[in-house]
């Protein structure tokens, strides 16, 4: 996995870098396919805000999330993308694992 961490008007320090790491280790549990990663930090005024954008194998997710602290802004993204990384995965496996129903229809 392919991790890029960009800072926009902040400096993107050590503990920020590794804070990001360790909240994504969750990510690599719920997807094994992630091919790369691209977080963007933003300080506009007292807004924070943090995006990544999602390379998985076969689709793109994009998560944002604003709060008055970067540590916090950081939390909360990684708890929506969480989500959405198992609703892709969810989605993803149950179009292959439901049956069509004909063995059910041939069994009554």
């Amino acid at each position: 996995m392919n991790l890029k961490i960009t800072g926009i008007n902040i400096d993107v320090t050590a503990a920020m870098r590794e804070h990001i790491e360790k909240k994504l280790e969750r990510i690599n549990r719920h997807a094994e396919d992630v091919i790369s990663i691209a977080v963007t930090l933003t300080v506009e005024k007292l807004n924070h805000k943090a995006e990544a954008d999602v390379h998985l194998a076969g689709s793109n997710l994009h998560v944002e999330a604003v709060e008055s602290d970067m540590y916090a802004a950081v939390d909360v993204l990684m708890d929506k993308l969480d989500r959405m990384v198992l609703k892709h995965k969810e989605k993803h496996s149950a179009h292959h694992a439901t049956s069509s129903g004909r063995e059910s229809a041939a069994m009554v």
